[in-house]
């Protein structure tokens, strides 16, 4: 039998009756949600786990069919859920966790009082009608660097992502996070990202949401926040001053505010 506890290396932290799940996005573990943690803890119990093939995960359960689309992700979290048997929690997900939750979220709907969207996107390719950001080209090429040099590739794409040059030692512990994870899971884990297109299913979403955007942000454009809101029942939009990929460790301060204010607008 399957240990999921120790297979995504939760930790359950904090006090209260409600119930927070961070859960971090490519590249990263737990660890990113710390400035969050040491507010959230103080009235609710905070759940944070990684990702198979991340952080302090057990790398021996991964499974490239498994993981071979965002479903393998989703079912983690499902899991980790029906194994502390928690009901109505309030799913906080950084990037690709977004439609991760999203889509454990439309099947099994029962679990999740609310979805938070932190610099989310349902697609990531720009095409006639939609800006998700990047062209199909540049991203190949992306992926065949990936291929060939993937710490250089994290060297370089990593600051470009967390955004904030002024702040070069938030690209550094981006860059290290990147560095950290297994490469060959993090390149099949990144096209599983970077080729996913979960637009479709933003419509099958009853789950109640609120999206964080960023003012600025290379690989989440605004229109993206404003695509998934037009398109997503019971949404919610809130645009950041905060720039860049990453405002949970960029700006955990106006991350914290909009968060606090959505939860308690709607009685969390």
């Amino acid at each position: 039998m399957v240990d999921v506890l120790a297979r995504n290396n939760v930790r359950i932290t904090g006090k209260g009756e409600q119930i927070i799940m961070f859960a971090h996005g490519f590249g990263c573990d737990q660890n990113v949600w710390r400035y969050l943690l040491r507010d959230f803890e103080k009235g609710y119990t905070t759940i944070v786990f990684d990702f198979v093939g991340s952080g302090q995960s057990d790398l021996a359960a991964y499974d490239s069919q498994r993981y071979s689309s965002l479903d393998g992700y989703a079912l983690d979290v499902i899991e980790i859920l029906e194994t502390l048997n928690l009901k109505n929690v309030v799913f906080i997900g950084h990037s690709v966790a977004c439609m991760i939750g999203m889509k454990a979220a439309i099947v099994r709907p029962e679990y999740f009082g609310s979805l938070i969207f932190v610099a989310p996107s349902p697609c990531y390719i720009i095409d006639e009608s939609y800006n998700g950001g990047m062209q199909r080209a540049d991203l190949e090429a992306l992926f065949e660097v990936m291929d060939s040099n993937y710490l250089g590739w994290s060297s370089s794409m990593a600051p470009l992502i967390m955004g904030n040059p002024e702040r070069p030692e938030l690209g550094e512990e981006l860059t290290d996070n990147f560095c950290a994870t297994d490469p060959d899971i993090a390149r099949e884990f990144a096209r599983v990202t970077f080729l996913s297109d979960n637009r479709a299913d933003l419509k099958m979403l009853e789950t109640p949401s609120l999206t964080l955007q960023c003012s600025s942000d290379m690989l989440a454009p605004i229109e993206v926040g404003h695509y998934i809101h037009e398109n997503t029942a019971n949404s919610t939009l809130a645009v950041l001053s905060a720039t860049g990929h990453c405002p949970h460790m960029s700006h955990p301060e106006e991350t914290i505010r909009a968060i606090r204010s959505y939860i308690n607008d709607h009685g969390f």
